[in-house]
Parts: structure tokens; sequence; C-alpha cells
């Protein structure tokens, strides 16, 4: 079964009075070698890219990347909604076979971190990454990374990684979140073609390194984009207080690293958040 692209066209939102109009051809025209493995789908509403791609494995033959300009169930990390403001995000996920074994994939989260936040820097938006898959910008949520991985009957493993990026969020937003997030308004100026393709490209050159190499071609950049980097940090597990120490980095399998008075211990990923001891 051949991989399918959707390109309708799509101009029904508006971002800062910005037509949004994306489709798979424009995209693809602004791949390089790297993108031009995954297939491309457009659609103006799903519920979740993440859970659409999921569905579909066993019947993809190669990459796909999916993009919705709206999501209505997006989620984030142990099963969080993702609240979406139509035009005002970029939300999109993307399936593609590895490899490797899931075993062999500990760090791959922060390496598709790496690959994001290198892609946005070369766009002049400088950002941090945040244990375990967040982007930060001056502090503030800019971008989330949620990873699912199922196996491939053709061996190794399928990862769909899904990802949402503010680009320009109403006043109000914060204040229906409960928390502080970042956007970047006049990124959300740039032709979304043109974002999506260098997100692609990014996305599908680390997802070939990470299967060659591992996380060892990612941990010194990573640590590089460190954003509490020799800060203390507390860890939570709904809100108990696991561990709290000196954050120095994180190791090669995507550990984060922790100076305590006990000594150096290593953090595990997985539904644990980490905060700055300084705002507890």
């Amino acid at each position: 079964m051949s991989d399918p692209c959707f390109t309708p066209a799509l101009t029904a939102y508006r971002a800062d009075e910005v037509t949004v109009n994306i489709t798979a051809e424009q995209i693809r025209t602004m791949c390089d070698a790297s993108g031009m493995l995954a297939a491309i789908e457009v659609v103006a509403e799903t519920g979740s890219t993440n859970a659409d791609l999921l569905s579909r494995l066993n019947d993809l033959t190669r990459p796909l990347l999916r993009v919705a300009l709206h999501q209505t169930a997006g989620r984030g990390r142990a099963g969080r909604s993702w609240q979406s403001v139509p035009g005002g995000m970029l939300m999109f996920s993307l399936a593609w076979p590895m490899a490797r074994a899931a075993h062999e994939l500990m760090g791959f989260p922060l390496a598709v971190g790496v690959a994001i936040a290198e892609a946005l820097h070369a766009l002049d938006l400088p950002v941090q990454l945040k244990w375990p898959n967040d982007i930060l910008r001056d502090g503030k949520k800019l971008a989330g990374v949620l990873i699912e991985s199922a196996a491939n009957k053709e061996g190794g493993t399928w990862i769909v990684a899904g990802i949402g990026l503010n680009l320009q969020l109403p006043d109000t937003f914060e204040a229906s979140l409960g928390r502080a997030v970042a956007d970047a308004p006049w990124l959300a100026k740039m032709d979304r073609n043109v974002l999506l393709a260098r997100l692609l490209n990014a996305l599908a050159k680390a997802f070939g390194q990470f299967d060659q190499y591992g996380f060892s071609a990612f941990q010194a950049r990573w640590n590089t984009l460190h954003a509490y980097a020799n800060q203390e940090v507390r860890i939570l597990d709904h809100g108990q207080i696991l561990q709290q120490g000196i954050a120095t980095g994180v190791d090669v399998s995507g550990r984060l690293l922790l100076q305590t008075p006990a000594g150096q211990i290593p953090v595990l990923a997985g539904d644990v958040s980490l905060r700055p001891a300084a705002t507890d």
C-alpha cells in the first residue's frame, strides 16, 4: 500500500493577518535528500496526528509526515491534553521506521529536541532544552515533543514523533492554561511550508544519525542547549519531590545527571517533571 499525499487548499485559518496555506507539494519543493525520504500529508483538522499515524503503522511502507492546522484531541506526555490554537501553532507528527529495537532507543526524545532546537537556532530563534522533552524560549515552553513507538513487522521499531510549536498565541491563552508559555510572533509570519520543510529536514537527518550512532551523536549538543545547566532543580512525580540537586547535564543514554550531597545520580525519563528549585 503506497502512502497518499493529501493536499487540499488550506486557507481557513489566519495568524496575525497571514493566511495559513500549507500543502504537501509546497513543503516537498524545499525538502533536502533526507526530508525527501518521507511522504507528506496535510489536513485542515484531525483529532491527533500521533493517533492517526499510530493507527496506520501496519500499512506504511515509508516515513510519513502528517500536518494538521488544528487538532481537537492533541496529546502530551502521560496522556495530558495539548490545547490547540487554530492558525497559531504548528502541529505535526512524523512516523519513521528505525532499525533499532525499542530498548536501544534511550535518549531518542532528547535527540528530537536537539534537532528542533538547532533548526530554530538556524532561523535566529534562540531556544534552550528542558529535560526531557521541552523546548524553551526565555524560560517558557515554546514547543513540546511526544514520542510513541510500536514494533515494526519488518523488524526494528516504528517511531511516531509528535511536535507542537507555538507561533502566535492570544493574550488569554496563558490564563486558560494556568502556566506561562512562549510563542514566536515573527516566526508566525514565515511561510509555514518553508518552516515545515526546515523542521522535516532536520528531523529526518537526526533520525538517521540516531539509528546509526545512538544518543552519543547528540549528548554534547543537548548539553550545550541545556536550559538549567549547573542550576539546582527538583524532579517531581505527581507533585512529590523524588530528587533534588544540581543539574550537570545528560549522560550518553540521555539520563539527567544530578549532583547531590550523596554524589552524582542519574535520573531516567519517565512520567516525571523538572522544576528549578528556586521557583518552588
